[in-house]
């Protein structure tokens, strides 16, 4: 098993006692020190795979560990612990919800919806938005989240700013509470509010999963490491693989002084560092050795390569970004004179913004190219409005995907019978569609108002009875068709409403390949909740982004 793996590599999956800190370089094969540590505890150690919980950041990384593992144990990995922070959050409160305080059917609230709410909030309270935007309300909330404090806990309170926000804070936390929302970052401090306030669970976890494996530890926040402590205890064994030197999200509270306080917090750490380089040519690494060395306070590490130095960097200073464009245009040309692929070109920056000018000088020059990024499958508008409906079945007390679809197609519910509806809410602490029971039961509104909300609220009702048995690829389709969103998006222009057609089509064909997990299962989620779930936390990986 260790025969391919260099010296240190070797080191990193083998060592056992004690916790263990990885630093991995760059290109150094950490994702293969990770799957093979997970195959020595299992194979060598005989360690339970019920035993072991590997995190990671993204979707992505945490679907392709689980996919490797499987493939080098040659067993099925759907029952193990392997996922991202906010994944496993989520499946901890989903077995526990009753114990963390949620609604048994709690929805995940997105940024873009979280964003809505906050701004909806802010202006019922009579604040002058230009003074408290909601943006910076969503990034302040977010923020004492990541540190792991509720509005009780901030201090200052005697400052009247802070104290505003603090305000904000609790309304909003009070009408996610209400509704049965969580937001992302309340994920993981609900999780490990869990933990904390039920002592018996924690011992119960700590028994279980005696084994930690931490990916991109350099990333992780407050309130992820207080998790990881809090789970690892004085007893679990823990290893932690991270770059000090690939830190970049501080701006959205990563600490990369995590990895200092590893060394702090836990006795007799063992230290291997992962510094020879699969991926780049000496030159590549010995600039960014010499780069990076003018790094303040670093774990230290010096990457190097067995190949050779390679060619030369080269540096253009351009005048100005027509300039930068021309220049780099003009060698892709020269590069595929020479007969090499345009596939194996990239051009990479910083912001979206200087997107344009590369596509305006490749669009002169007759180059095919694609930009990769951009918004996600399931933060399109379209796909959110059809998830609404989907999530007002499953659960018809979420009121963010109410106030997205009432009057999503058209159906005469102007922002005034909306305003009614909520002021219902507030002043009866109910959520919105009891809010509006109350209001037609007690003909508050106009009766065309009136006649208007009672009809959404039985196209809703109808399709919940109608498609209770249906498959959930029956069930998108059939919410599709009932909510008639084809024939509303079929007024916009026709390129763009083609393309919100065919993303529709593509959410069916998603939703009859989806399979439940094995953890939803264990978790009691049916497939429509498993699949509402996957598709906010499939969102929620830009969460960050979202806040900048």
């Amino acid at each position: 098993m260790l025969s391919h793996l260099n010296p240190e590599q070797r080191a990193a999956v083998s060592t056992l006692d004690g916790p263990l800190l990885v630093l991995a370089g760059a290109g150094s094969g950490k994702t293969r020190v990770l799957i093979h540590r997970l195959a020595w505890l299992i194979q060598v150690e005989h360690v339970s795979p019920l035993s072991i919980m590997a995190v990671t950041f993204t979707n992505k990384a945490a679907g392709e560990m689980r996919e490797r593992a499987q493939k080098l144990l040659q067993v099925s990995a759907r029952s193990m612990w392997i996922g991202t922070f906010h994944g496993i959050a989520h499946r901890l409160l989903r077995m526990h919800w009753e114990e963390a305080g949620l609604q048994e059917n709690f929805q995940i609230l997105d940024s873009d919806d979280q964003h809505r709410i906050i701004r909806r909030l802010i202006k019922e309270e009579g604040l002058d938005e230009a003074q408290w935007p909601a943006r910076q309300a969503q990034w302040y909330i977010n923020a004492r989240k990541d540190e792991g404090q509720r509005p009780g806990a901030i201090e200052h309170m005697d400052n009247p700013m802070t104290a505003q926000w603090v305000r904000i804070y609790e309304i909003y936390q009070a009408y996610c509470d209400r509704a049965g929302l969580v937001d992302f970052a309340d994920l993981l401090l609900r999780a490990h509010e869990l933990w904390l306030n039920n002592p018996k669970l924690l011992d119960h976890y700590r028994g279980r999963l005696t084994h930690l494996l931490v990916d991109e530890f350099q990333d992780t926040n407050a309130i992820q490491y207080a998790w990881i402590r809090m789970l690892v205890g004085t007893d679990g064994k823990v290893l932690v693989v991270g770059d000090d030197d690939q830190s970049i999200y501080g701006w959205r509270g990563a600490q990369v002084e995590n990895m200092q306080h590893f060394n702090r917090d836990y006795a007799d750490v063992k230290t291997v560092k992962l510094e020879q380089n699969y991926r780049s040519t000496g030159n590549i690494l010995n600039a960014a050795n010499a780069l990076i060395s003018n790094n303040d306070d670093r774990l230290g590490k010096n990457l190097f390569t067995a190949d050779g130095e390679g060619s030369k960097i080269s540096l253009y200073s351009a005048f100005n970004e027509q300039d930068e464009a021309r220049f780099v245009v003009e060698h892709i040309e020269q590069w595929l004179a020479k007969g090499r692929r345009a596939e194996e070109t990239a051009i990479i920056y910083r912001t979206t913004a200087q997107s344009r000018l590369f596509e305006e000088y490749l669009l002169r020059a007759s180059i095919a190219y694609r930009v990769y990024g951009g918004q996600r499958f399931f933060e399109r508008a379209e796909i959110k409005d059809a998830l609404a409906y989907l999530r007002l079945i499953q659960n018809p007390n979420d009121d963010a995907a109410m106030e997205r679809v009432i009057n999503t197609p058209t159906r005469g519910i102007g922002q005034k019978t909306v305003s009614t509806l909520r002021l219902q809410a507030r002043e009866s602490s109910l959520p919105l569609w009891q809010a509006a029971q109350e209001c037609i039961k007690q003909n508050i509104m106009p009766a065309r108002a009136t006649a208007a909300v009672h009809a959404f609220m039985q196209l809703v009702t109808d399709m919940k009875e109608q498609m209770g048995d249906w498959t959930l690829g029956n069930q998108m389709q059939g919410v599709i068709e009932n909510s008639q969103l084809v024939t509303h998006y079929e007024k916009e222009p026709r390129e763009k409403m083609e393309s919100r057609v065919e993303n529709l089509r593509e959410l069916v064909n998603a939703a009859e390949a989806f399979v439940l997990p094995l953890e939803d299962e264990e978790a009691g989620m049916n497939d429509l909740q498993s699949f509402l779930s996957h598709a906010a936390l499939e969102a929620g990986e830009t969460q960050g982004e979202a806040w900048d």
